[in-house]
């Protein structure tokens, strides 16, 4: 091995790297939501301009995953992943020094372009660097700390933000992203995917598709489900989605092969990950907002006593990856998503105006193993369930209808609340929670069974791929 080949590519380092963006992209989701109060004070606007602050962000998120990921594929992904790290580090300082509620609104947006670059290209280079027998407990490690960041969020935005000043979560990005900036220049092997042209057609299909759906999700619970823009960016955006579809089976260099769909691991992995973030996302906003508004702790003691529940990734998801390494994804994958929804419904039975946290403790715990055995399978089935030239897209992918999943399980199981609570006395407030939380565990629990149909491990205990073509299949069988 020359000099600069042990430099560049290394597992550990390529761990470290990916791991921090990871963290940092999917932070943002959420961190802003306990920090609004103090914005709108220092920054005035009305409701509906402190919700964008939150919207922005998820829309561009969503919208440019899969591009982000077909621009490394095509351009270099370390190329590409230092292009998303600089912009997400700019937007960052922005959002920290924006003089009013409309300069902050665009920094939001501006950040989620930058991590809708960042985020997706994390896993593909993480993969390259790993050996295949490894990538299970690198994928935990990995999985754990970008859980740790969704579920966090709430937990570090309010104590930044109780005991220094709002503008610290945005500050908090900008010693990360500069550090990151050499060692990933550095540290990181450039890849690439299989050379094809940027398919312009589905690009535009695909996130006009996006914007549409997603716009409607964020703005349904704010702006009414009959709303004319939402109804608009709902059926607008799907009826773009279907075009993608139809338009993807039949390019010649797609930027979504619509084949992938055939494999039942990709499928079956992709419709659990959506399921899983449709009931997690709901869940953890509505029970930050629980444990504050109707329990009465303040958001940083209400963050600590979500870490049984949040912090429970940093020591489950490692082992879970081993195990995934061991007797194949698919078990463990589907056990904790039946855990998670077993903490969700128990959450959902012992919810009252003055439970004790006794009583929640069991709840939480079950959850965050059940949450931990999910990330680092899943990680790793959709990269193993597509070639090494398609692994950018299918990150992209995978991580697009994630987003989707959370941008829809928050505007669901809050419809869900307003209908049958709100937020006008504690009680009012429990008899909305109750409901969205059932949902929620109805929801997970569909996840589990979209997991089962994900092939069982074969060939010597490497899942195959119906995509994958013989001559990887012989050199994965080799590699473990």
């Amino acid at each position: 091995m020359s000099p600069q080949t042990a430099l560049r590519g290394g597992p550990v380092w390529a761990l470290v790297i990916t791991s921090v963006a990871g963290f940092m992209a999917a932070l943002d989701n959420l961190v802003v939501t306990t920090a609004l109060p103090s914005i709108r004070e220092d920054l005035g606007g009305a409701l509906h301009d402190l919700e964008w602050t939150v919207s922005a962000y998820t829309l561009t998120f969503a919208v440019l995953l899969m591009f982000g990921a077909a621009l490394g594929d095509r351009f270099g992904r370390r190329r590409l992943f230092l292009v998303g790290i600089t912009i997400f580090t700019g937007a960052s300082a922005a959002a920290a020094l924006a003089p009013g509620i409309d300069s902050l609104i665009a920094a939001r947006a501006v950040q989620g372009a930058g991590a809708a670059v960042m985020m997706p290209l994390t896993l593909t280079l993480l993969t390259a660097a790993v050996p295949a027998d490894r990538r299970g407990m690198a994928y935990g490690i990995w999985g754990a700390v970008n859980g740790l960041a969704v579920a966090s969020g709430p937990l570090i935005g309010g104590s930044l933000t109780e005991h220094i000043s709002w503008q610290w979560i945005f500050w908090l990005n900008v010693p990360l992203g500069l550090a990151l900036l050499p060692l990933a220049r550095l540290r990181l092997a450039e890849s690439y995917g299989t050379g094809a042209p940027l398919d312009i057609p589905g690009t535009l299909l695909a996130s006009g598709g996006l914007f549409g759906v997603v716009y409607g999700l964020v703005r349904g619970p704010a702006d009414g489900w009959t709303g004319h823009l939402v109804l608009t960016g709902l059926f607008a955006g799907g009826a773009l989605l279907v075009g993608f579809v139809l338009y993807s089976t039949r390019a010649k260099n797609p930027m979504l092969p619509m084949r992938l769909f055939r494999s039942r691991a990709f499928s079956g992995i992709n419709a659990a990950s959506m399921l899983m973030y449709l009931g997690m996302f709901g869940s953890i906003f509505l029970l930050s907002q629980y444990m504050q508004g109707v329990l009465g702790y303040s958001p940083t003691e209400a963050g600590l006593r979500m870490l049984p529940w949040t912090g429970m990734p940093m020591l489950v998801a490692p082992i879970a990856g081993m195990l995934s390494d061991r007797i194949g994804g698919r078990p463990v994958v589907a056990t904790g998503l039946f855990l998670q929804a077993a903490g969700l419904a128990y959450m959902a039975s012992v919810v009252t105006v003055d439970v004790s946290y006794a009583a929640q403790l069991p709840g939480l715990i079950i959850s965050g193993v059940g949450m931990a055995l999910f990330f680092a399978p899943a990680s790793h089935l959709v990269m193993s369930s597509v070639r090494t030239s398609e692994h950018g897209i299918a990150s992209g992918a995978n991580n697009a209808l994630r987003e989707v999943g959370g941008a829809l399980g928050i505007a669901v199981m809050g419809s869900i609340f307003a209908s049958q609570g709100g937020y006008e006395t504690g009680q009012t407030f429990v008899d909305g929670l109750r409901p969205a939380l059932v949902t929620g565990a109805a929801v997970v629990t569909l996840s589990g069974v979209a997991a089962l149909i994900i092939p069982g491990r074969r060939h010597g205990g490497v899942a195959v791929s119906p995509a994958e073509p013989a001559a990887e299949r012989v050199l994965e069988v080799a590699a473990r």
